[in-house]
């Protein structure tokens, strides 16, 4: 039987210099770099090879992976001690955006600080679970009502929120990532059913007094798109078309016609799976679904063996936050769920959504490298 500081001594010797210098997780890091790679190819062919498009994606990169580096430095029992005032400063800023946020395109969704430009309710994404981790943390588990409540009001805030921006695919992965939480801390199944029936009011009311008419239209789209082809149902059927077209083994790096013609719209962010889907066919989307896969399962293991419930209930929520985006993206691209504008991560053209991505994955490293004691 070994002793602490023996199976901390061989578990210290295990590591690799990634691991110990730098406190990366080598699997999620290559993980990370191969889809990162695959989707700078991927726009080159969907912005009609334009360099320009591509360095400027490469310099987002850049800033992501620094910001994931610098969030891996940071120990978990440090990030724990912050949770609460970054929910705060979050709550705050969210706040800040409907008296000042800048309007673009019937949304206010923006802070200019001069600066600097970004979306305060991408950082919810990850203040949500870390405010939910910790108070769970200092409470009797798994959960009672109270506890419950006490999360969902949590949820709630910075949810109504970002929903009266209006902003419902942004404000659904906030909800979703403080419930996996709530899940993941051992609700019961009475409290999630009771929970579920206590939603399908507060959708129909949602519904008829909080959803935009575009949201709606988005919805009823969904279950048909043929009733506005050239509307509404757009982009969902030339997406459908593009995927299709691409058959088992695509029509080529470069050679998409949807794409290149400009038949499938938001090519480059929301749809570019479309675009990888008819370039590479199904044979490049089992590849890419694998990769994508492989990185969310070794999530799950970091937070299968972290060392504290607080890291536990957190990296699960980031592993399966991640698997939301993925799964809602394509399935949105393959007309299987409603268009709600949620990007396809490390591909889709864009900066402020990437940033919160990496910066989730630094806390898993940071949990996973921080680990006091290693198995033997």
């Amino acid at each position: 039987m070994l002793t602490d500081s023996q199976r901390l001594s061989n578990g210290l010797q295990r590591q690799t210099w990634l691991q110990r210098v730098l406190h990366l997780d080598s699997v999620l890091l290559v993980g990370l770099l191969l889809i990162a790679g695959i989707g700078l190819a991927v726009l080159y062919s969907a912005f009609g090879q334009d360099l320009n498009a591509v360095r400027k994606q490469v310099v987002r990169l850049i800033v992501a992976f620094a910001a994931m580096l610098v969030v891996a430095q940071l120990p978990p029992y440090q990030l724990r001690r912050w949770s609460p005032w970054i929910y705060a400063g979050g709550v705050a800023l969210l706040a800040a955006v409907l008296v000042l946020g800048d309007a673009g395109k019937g949304a206010q969704r923006w802070l200019d600080l001069g600066l600097v430009r970004f979306q305060p309710s991408e950082l919810m994404k990850l203040a949500l679970p870390m405010m939910a981790a910790w108070y769970l943390d200092r409470t009797q588990m798994p959960p009672r009502w109270p506890q419950v409540l006490t999360v969902l009001a949590l949820v709630a805030v910075p949810t109504a929120l970002v929903v009266v921006q209006p902003d419902l695919g942004t404000a659904i992965l906030i909800a979703t990532a403080g419930l996996f939480v709530l899940y993941l801390a051992g609700l019961r199944w009475r409290l999630i059913i009771g929970t579920l029936i206590a939603a399908v009011p507060l959708a129909l009311l949602m519904w008829h007094f909080g959803m935009h008419n575009y949201q709606k239209q988005r919805v009823l789209i969904f279950l048909d798109p043929t009733r506005d082809p050239l509307g509404a149902g757009y982009h969902t059927i030339q997406s459908a078309i593009a995927l299709g077209s691409g058959g088992l083994l695509g029509k080529g790096w470069l050679h998409g016609t949807q794409s290149h013609l400009e038949f499938l719209p938001e090519r480059h962010t929301d749809f570019i799976f479309a675009v990888f889907g008819e370039e590479f066919g199904l044979l490049g989307a089992v590849v890419l679904i694998t990769l994508y896969f492989a990185v969310i399962l070794r999530g799950l293991y970091i937070a299968l063996n972290a060392q504290d419930t607080y890291s536990r209930l957190l990296a699960g929520s980031i592993s399966l936050t991640f698997f939301v985006y993925v799964f809602v993206n394509m399935g949105m691209v393959a007309g299987l769920l409603p268009v709600v504008g949620v990007p396809l991560p490390l591909m889709s053209y864009g900066g402020t959504s990437m940033v919160t991505l990496l910066t989730g994955f630094g806390i898993l490293m940071s949990i996973q490298t921080h680990r006091k004691l290693w198995p033997s």
